[in-house]
């Protein structure tokens, strides 16, 4: 397999850093969390123009016809930057699953939403945080001129700024059943619709939100049999959120290391010493092995290669070598480097939360030791 970059795949990596060096900083980025925006809508228009937010949608459907190894050269950056705009949420969740529908309400809304005109939220996770597609319970009960949804949904990534919400219901069974699953696409501002906004520890806003009763036509209904839809979007968002965290800990690689060959006691840049030396010398294996494992996972799932057990992996290996990056980074940076000042934590904030997001790394390793015991039984 060649994992090296097009020179397409560079040049869009490298237009998408050139946007942010000059107009997302770390200060920038910090002054518009501290006035409680959720986002820049001036970054997300340029990277609208840009062709970034069609970028994994086929162009029957206007987007650009981009494989997964271009969305993972534009996530990498994003990583790098702390970038904060709804990008997995609205584009690779909601937007991927507004994409495999043939309803025209759901084509029209992608369009809105690849333009940067609005933006969508995937309302999936009810509170279990794992991979597993089919843990639905909230209800979508059939009546005469459509449903009826009832249940609650948790961490809905940008769901209170959402103009429009994809939801995961069950017509029939029960969790974890895989039959029985549908997408309905949802007015946030409908009638029983309670929205619960908060912050998440890495600055992103979320919200948990209730469906009492709430009425929906059946054209809304975008999907059904959606377990495989389900299945295939949060694969590629995870690999998506993956490549967010390999740039994050390339940044921390850069910063400690520039950290530690300025920094002086006794005379000396303390990099010079050997505990500090062998401690970067880790952090740059552990991030050889992330990015390495990243590439491989993202060649499998363009080859149509990938498997449950190949995500597993790979998020599991992101998750635990993050951390170790992370711990190592604040560690020689000292008690500076968990201040609100310095971007040294909010990277590392950053890649815990990715790590909780679809499965930590323990439950992948879970995963991928029972899919092995299974295949050997």
């Amino acid at each position: 397999m060649d994992f090296s970059q097009t020179d397409e795949q560079k040049m869009l990596q490298e237009s998408v850093k050139r946007l942010l060096e000059r107009s997302y900083d770390f200060e920038t980025r910090q002054k518009m969390l501290q006035s409680g925006r959720p986002w820049s809508p001036e970054i997300w228009q340029a990277l609208a123009e840009m062709g970034i937010l069609g970028l994994p949608f086929a162009e029957e459907v206007g987007g650009f016809g981009g494989s997964m190894a271009d969305v993972v050269a534009v996530a990498e950056p994003f990583g790098a930057h702390l970038l904060i705009e709804p990008y997995v949420s609205s584009i690779l969740l909601a937007g991927s699953c507004l994409a495999q529908s043939d309803s025209p309400a759901a084509q029209a809304q992608l369009s809105k939403i690849i333009t940067g005109e609005q933006t969508a939220a995937f309302a999936h996770e009810e509170g279990k945080g794992t991979a597993d597609s089919a843990l639905v319970s909230l209800a979508a009960t059939e009546v005469a001129d459509g449903f009826t949804l009832s249940g609650e949904k948790r961490m809905v990534l940008g769901g209170a700024q959402a103009d429009a919400l994809v939801v995961s219901a069950r017509t029939r069974g029960t969790a974890p059943d895989k039959d029985g699953l549908s997408l309905f696409m949802v007015d946030p501002k409908q009638q029983g619709v309670s929205i619960t906004s908060f912050v998440t520890i890495d600055g992103r806003h979320a919200a948990h939100i209730t469906f009492d009763g709430v009425q929906i036509p059946s054209e809304r209904r975008i999907a059904e049999d959606a377990h495989s839809v389900l299945q295939t979007v949060i694969s590629r968002a995870i690999v998506a959120l993956c490549a967010e965290a390999v740039g994050a800990m390339g940044a921390l690689l850069r910063l400690t290391s520039e950290y530690a060959s300025t920094r002086k006691q006794f005379g000396t840049p303390i990099a010079t010493f050997q505990t500090i030396s062998h401690r970067l010398a880790d952090m740059k294996i552990a991030y050889v092995k992330a990015r390495s494992c990243l590439l491989y996972t993202t060649a499998l799932m363009d080859a149509g290669q990938v498997g449950a057990q190949d995500i597993s992996v790979l998020k599991g290996q992101i998750g635990a070598l993050g951390r170790d990056i992370g711990e190592a980074a604040i560690q020689t940076h000292g008690g500076v480097g968990m201040t609100d000042e310095v971007s040294i934590g909010h990277f590392h904030k950053r890649i815990l939360t990715i790590n909780a997001l679809f499965g930590d790394s323990e439950y992948h390793f879970r995963a991928v030791g029972k899919s092995l015991a299974t295949a050997k039984a």
